[in-house]
């Protein structure tokens, strides 16, 4: 019975970016942790809770409005090792990660905004873990 593999989540999935991207286009790793610019990623990242990505979207560093996308993994995903278990006990989160590409199938435009507070609470902790070099990245 050896090739099982085991499905950790059936979706659907979401990312959160502010990047403009097409219906049909790709995902994929290899470029700059959003967190620490000198880390390149060898993992796309993904959710199946709408509002987690949301959350991602809107605070993600660069220019653009925050989109939410509905993906689909175009390979094999784990648990994303920088949140499950490391931060909170079990993957609470729903997040994932692939080294496989993510294809964009839909966009979602409603999600829970963050309040004023609630984003300026965000750069501040975003603004903690770059400014602390052992905050590392699971890559």
């Amino acid at each position: 019975m050896g090739n099982s593999i085991t499905i950790l989540d059936n979706g659907p999935f979401y990312h959160g970016t502010k990047a403009d991207l097409k219906i049909g286009d790709f995902l994929t790793a290899g470029f700059r942790s959003n967190y620490h610019s000198d880390v390149i990623m060898n993992h796309v990242y993904f959710t199946s809770l709408v509002n987690g990505a949301g959350l991602a979207a809107e605070i993600v560093s660069g220019k653009g409005s925050p989109r939410v996308y509905i993906v689909e993994p175009t390979g094999s995903f784990e648990d994303d090792p920088n949140v499950t278990d490391k931060k909170f006990p079990g993957n609470p989160t729903k997040s994932y990660r692939s080294k496989e590409p993510l294809k964009i199938i839909g966009e979602i435009t409603d999600w829970k905004r963050l309040t004023p507070e609630e984003y300026k609470m965000w750069q501040e902790r975003l603004s903690n873990l770059k400014a602390n070099p052992d905050a590392e990245i699971i890559n």
